[in-house]
């Protein structure tokens, strides 16, 4: 039922509720035998799971196994929970919970109230579902479609139409035990989900005390507008070397961006925290697979020399799909053990000329890629880049978007121990880090397009083609 090559680890009193289920039904369905489920289902990276579900063109049907006692708040909560993952399949849905213990059916109504239901009524709405789909399940729940991001969608995220990972929730609430601790943070590579628990601990706290944002990365117009509807959060935007002028009274401090921080900047930040008695906690990226000299200032290293400094560390990747994941890896360190067989998400193009740039992203843009652009690298040859979305690698940030292009020139090379670098010995030009980060705004598909660049060309085929 599982769908899985091996055995599946199954606890006593799971067995014994399915089996009360199955002999409940096949008292009211003749053919109830012969009902095919999905058992088990679970979301890896999103730590979602479901008990038995039913999925064709246009219905899905979701039932819940309960053994013992558990209270009806507990049940629609889950059974509402498990419709905001259903309804991006954009199908009729229907959801029980047969608690055997009690031998009990309940199921969730259209307006999210919990009814009583009878077992005659659930077999009728499995007669009209008919055949079941019999496509991989992984297929029909992809993580992408349940990540938001509260810049690129800040009314999803205050209609607080989301959830959070079994790993957020639980580092989240590890943070609010901690609240004695003077600085908590978390880290994770792009597109672990760093923003949303940021802000969404953040919100928490907001009901009961005042609390501020400093945000260290660029003002956007989705920042303003999140800025402008939070009405119980004050945002401060921090630039290189400014001088805070912000009134006390704060109850807890949180930072945005955190890698991105200066001395000058923690200092302000570590004054205003001991004067208002105020914990501050902050997000902050890791960029262990960049060469150490190629990742600036060190923010990262800054924060975690902090006296008593807690990290947590986020390591499921949400919006990066595991092959996109292994390939910017590889990119930045041609070393990296993280490579897969084949990389049908990856596109890989050369030109030798200007002209030849500019066809090759104009044909990626009608595609529909967004052209993530470096103003340090091919700015001279790139145009007006066609008529598709562009958008500064700056401005990229805490966004996602589907598929992406960048382009390298001839300014990158690769050392000798693997690490891609620039060829400027100035690491403040931080172009390989921009690449970085700029690639991992992609959710499904990425385009590295190489200008009179042979050599890393050749090198980034050897990855596609390991």
């Amino acid at each position: 039922m599982s769908g899985r090559s091996g055995h599946l680890k199954i606890k006593a009193w799971e067995t014994e509720g399915l089996r009360a289920f199955c002999s409940r039904l096949s008292e009211v369905y003749e053919q109830a035998a012969g009902i095919r489920f999905y058992y088990s289902f679970s979301m890896p990276k999103l730590g979602k799971e479901f008990d038995l579900l039913r999925i064709n063109d246009e219905y899905v049907v979701n039932i819940e196994l309960k053994s013992g006692n558990v209270t009806d708040e507990a049940i629609q909560r889950q059974l509402v929970q498990n419709r905001y993952y259903i309804s991006a399949l954009e199908r009729n849905m229907v959801f029980y919970t047969y608690i055997s213990s009690a031998d009990r059916l309940v199921r969730l109504s259209n307006s999210g109230r919990l009814l009583e239901a009878d077992w005659s009524e659930l077999a009728d709405v499995l007669k009209r579902q008919g055949s079941c789909s019999t496509m991989d399940i992984e297929d029909q729940f992809k993580e992408e479609r349940y990540l938001i991001s509260p810049l690129t969608d800040p009314a999803r995220f205050l209609r607080q139409d989301y959830f959070l990972t079994s790993q957020q929730r639980d580092i989240k609430k590890q943070i609010l035990r901690n609240m004695d601790v003077p600085f908590q943070g978390f880290t994770g590579f792009p597109g672990t989900g760093k923003t949303i628990l940021l802000y969404d601990i953040a919100m928490q706290i907001s009901r009961n005390d005042r609390v501020c944002v400093f945000h260290l990365g660029p003002h956007t117009a989705e920042l303003e507008q999140l800025d402008s509807r939070l009405k119980r959060i004050d945002f401060y935007y921090l630039t290189e070397d400014a001088r805070l002028n912000v009134p006390g009274g704060y109850s807890v401090i949180f930072v945005d961006e955190g890698h991105r921080i200066d001395e000058n900047i923690l200092e302000q930040i570590q004054a205003y925290a001991k004067s208002w008695n105020a914990p501050v906690i902050i997000s902050y990226d890791r960029e262990d697979a960049i060469h150490e000299e190629e990742t600036g200032n060190g923010g990262a290293k800054m924060l975690e020399a902090l006296p008593g400094f807690v990290r947590y560390r986020l390591t499921n990747r949400i919006r990066l799909n595991s092959e996109l994941s292994a390939f910017i890896r590889c990119v930045m360190w041609l070393g990296d053990k993280n490579h897969r067989a084949s990389y049908p998400s990856v596109t890989l193009a050369y030109a030798r000329d200007p002209e030849e740039i500019r066809l090759q992203l104009k044909s990626l843009q009608d595609e529909g890629y967004v052209y993530i652009s470096d103003a340090a690298v091919c700015s001279d040859i790139t145009g007006d880049s066609g008529d598709g979305v562009r958008i500064e690698v700056t401005e990229a940030a805490c966004k996602e978007y589907d598929d992406v292009v960048m382009l390298m020139d001839n300014s990158f090379i690769y050392d000798e121990y693997g690490y891609l670098r620039h060829s400027n010995d100035n690491y403040a030009d931080q172009r390989v880090r921009r690449l970085f980060h700029g690639l991992s705004r992609a959710k499904k598909r990425v385009a590295l397009l190489v200008y009179d660049n042979a050599e890393v060309f050749k090198a980034l085929l050897s990855i596609v083609q390991r």
